[in-house]
């Protein structure tokens, strides 16, 4: 399996990974803070096994990768960079790739790479849970009051042109199951299910992730995930 894309996806986890632990101790109720927090820690968990597998086959450690990379030297899609905005806009980003993650794991599960199959075989069981408890809550913002309908709307708009990229990664080899279409209709039936519409494409699909070019956003995420190990370099419990 290429080196590049196994990267890519450790990237994606680590990344959403730590946007999602930035609701630690802010989100709209304790139910929902452990929830986020259960699912960074999942996300974390993938991030771990590919970061991995990755640095096996690059001559580098899960530590290197995570902590003494720059910024252009990440491959995550920039979707999971995006700043969490408000609770709508966190739900909308979780839903769209979680469900692009259920799609992706279930067919590297099955595919030649012996060592990323077995990642995915037990990645796929926790993202099902992820897509779940976005669908949950896409469907009580949506059909809910005018306000959590407005908020979970906008949140689909502004992260909508991010999901282009998700299939358009050229270090991929066709994993089996993974399309936009397929993926458009799972998540069409959510928004449908939430009274919500499938927004509307203006031809905007920011792209450049696989290859190192981040929105603003990443930068600072960065200088606070890598800070302690860069100031520290070296340090051991």
């Amino acid at each position: 399996m290429n080196a590049q894309y196994v990267l890519g996806l450790g990237d994606d986890c680590l990344i959403s990974s730590h946007r999602l632990a930035e609701w630690s101790g802010r989100a709209p109720g304790l139910e929902e803070d452990v929830a986020l927090a259960n699912i960074a820690l999942d996300q974390l968990g993938q991030a771990r096994m590919l970061l991995q597998h990755a640095g096996s086959l690059l001559g580098q450690t899960e530590d290197e990768l995570a902590y003494l990379r720059g910024e252009r030297e990440f491959r995550n899609v920039q979707l999971a960079e995006l700043p969490n905005g408000d609770f709508g806009h966190t739900i909308a980003r979780l839903l769209c790739f979680s469900s692009y993650q259920v799609a992706l794991y279930s067919g590297l599960a099955a595919g030649p790479d012996p060592a990323l199959a077995a990642i995915a075989g037990k990645a796929v069981k926790e993202v099902r849970y992820h897509r779940d408890y976005a669908s949950q809550w896409t469907r009580r913002l949506g059909d809910g009051t005018a306000e959590s309908h407005r908020r979970m709307a906008a949140g689909l708009a502004a992260v909508w042109p991010y999901t282009y990229e998700l299939f358009e990664d050229r270090h991929a080899e066709p994993v089996p199951g993974l399309t936009r279409a397929g993926w458009l209709s799972d998540v069409g039936a959510v928004l449908t299910a939430a009274t919500l519409e499938v927004p509307a494409d203006d031809g905007w699909h920011p792209t450049g992730g696989r290859d190192g070019l981040h929105t603003e956003a990443l930068g600072y995420l960065l200088a606070e995930m890598q800070h302690l190990h860069r100031a520290h370099p070296g340090a051991t419990w």
